[in-house]
């Protein structure tokens, strides 16, 4: 048989050799140990087993485990490559339960004597604790069967006891029977009484001691029982949290580094964007300066938000929405409720929204920039029924969440440099938003622009 190198049984032994047994290997364990190996000797060649296990080539596995489990069990224990072999035919004939051992979850089903015996010829990482849970397992069904040998004999001593207590009082009556009868009998006759019941006495107190022993016997296993489920239990709880908080860890960066590839893929094309307009409206020509005609010159300054100000408009200017909305890779995003309540208060909110985001169809299709509408979510019983507008993002609030809180979740989610515009009449949203370097409009300016639609 040709031995593979890189073989998972391989890896198994590399890692086992920083881990060993540090007690016994549990008998249960040991006998599963033997089985499968008496089992997995009908595919293996006389020349791949040891020296010492080849006269028992021909034998049944149920003779081999009978008469050479002592020598299989040490085999496998100093054998490496007679381990590996046996551990590649238990992967053939047992590859589900084999690949979920060394896979490091083995089915909660399984037997754990099984699992461990599995783990013991296999060696992945971590079969020590495999090995040592299964035997633990045994010591706790050996209380169990301990606790319910206790539970018989109380109950057979019990029975022995009302059996005394039925042949004393038996007793006592034929004693008073022949007490009435002769009463001129010798005082030796009242010693024999006497001393028959302070006999019955002392075996009655005898019954009692013994049913308190075992009674404590019994209050010792249950308490070591149960301190074993508690500790199993705190075990599994502390594995739950460490694979939740494992996941959620990589959920997060994943999350981190899409976020982040967004923010700086946007941010570039913004820049060019902005480098190509900045271009075309200076119709600069090809470069030929030279350093001597940079001297004492005036850089021009770069266009912003804030800049669009400063052009002699007034702040409920039309106009002034449109050179905002004509910078590069602009933004504009609404505050759904402050506008329609500011425009068409007395209209069902439903028809608000349809009117607002109607309008914004067309203002995104004759300006080009990026357009969000939000409206606050948190009265809503039921999800919108509502198909966006081509050009227009529409969000609702979460519940918890208000409008405003969402406004102020999508600015700071830009990148330094983008051209964004808010517009709410609410006077915390505009400097809240402002301070994150968004541009805020009020309400009614953007009712104006809409009806030049």
């Amino acid at each position: 048989m040709v031995e593979r190198t890189g073989d998972p049984a391989s890896a198994g032994d590399a890692e086992g050799v920083a881990e060993a047994l540090d007690r016994p290997l549990p008998e249960g364990v040991r006998r599963r140990v033997v089985a499968l190996v008496a089992d997995a000797f009908g595919g293996l060649t006389v020349t791949e087993l040891p020296a010492q296990l080849r006269q028992y080539a021909r034998f049944t596995p149920t003779r081999r485990a009978k008469f050479a489990g002592n020598a299989m069990a040490a085999a496998v224990e100093s054998d490496p490559v007679f381990r590996q072999r046996v551990a590649g035919r238990l992967r053939e004939t047992q590859q589900e339960l084999a690949e979920a051992i060394e896979g490091g979850s083995p089915p909660a089903a399984a037997d754990p004597e099984d699992v461990a015996a599995l783990a013991y010829v296999l060696r992945p990482a971590g079969w020590v604790k495999l090995v040592e849970a299964a035997g633990e397992e045994a010591q706790r069904a050996s209380a169990e069967r301990a606790g319910e040998e206790a539970e018989r004999e109380l109950r057979r001593l019990r029975e022995e006891l009302a059996e005394a207590r039925a042949a004393a009082r038996t007793e006592a009556e034929r004693s008073r029977g022949e007490l009435e009868a002769a009463r001129k009998e010798s005082d030796a006759l009242h010693r024999k009484l006497r001393s028959a019941l302070s006999d019955v006495k002392r075996g009655e107190a005898a019954l009692r001691k013994a049913a308190s022993e075992l009674e404590s016997v019994r209050s010792a296993a249950a308490v070591r029982q149960a301190t074993a489920e508690g500790e199993a239990r705190r075990l599994r709880a502390r594995l739950a949290e460490t694979e939740s908080a494992l996941e959620t860890s990589r959920r997060a960066a994943r999350e981190g580094r899409s976020v982040e590839d967004m923010r700086v893929r946007l941010l570039l094309d913004t820049v060019l964007d902005a480098a190509q307009g900045l271009r075309r409206e200076l119709a600069l020509p090809p470069a030929s300066m030279r350093p001597a005609d940079a001297v004492d010159a005036v850089q021009p300054g770069k266009m912003t938000p804030r800049d669009i100000a400063t052009r002699a408009l007034s702040e409920m200017d039309p106009a002034l929405l449109d050179q905002l909305l004509a910078l590069p890779q602009a933004h504009l995003v609404v505050d759904g409720y402050n506008v329609t309540k500011t425009g068409y208060p007395t209209m069902p909110l439903d028809k608000q929204r349809l009117r607002l985001l109607g309008g914004l169809a067309v203002l995104a299709a004759q300006s080009g920039a990026e357009m969000t509408c939000v409206f606050d979510g948190a009265e809503l019983v039921a999800p919108v029924l509502l198909a966006p507008p081509r050009g227009v993002r529409v969000l609702f609030s979460k519940p918890g969440v208000t409008a405003d809180e969402l406004i102020r979740q999508l600015v700071r989610a830009e990148p330094p440099g983008r051209p964004v515009v808010v517009v709410s009449t609410d006077r915390e949203v505009a400097d809240g938003v402002a301070k994150a370097g968004a541009r805020p409009v009020s309400s009614a300016l953007l009712l104006k622009r809409l009806a030049r639609t």
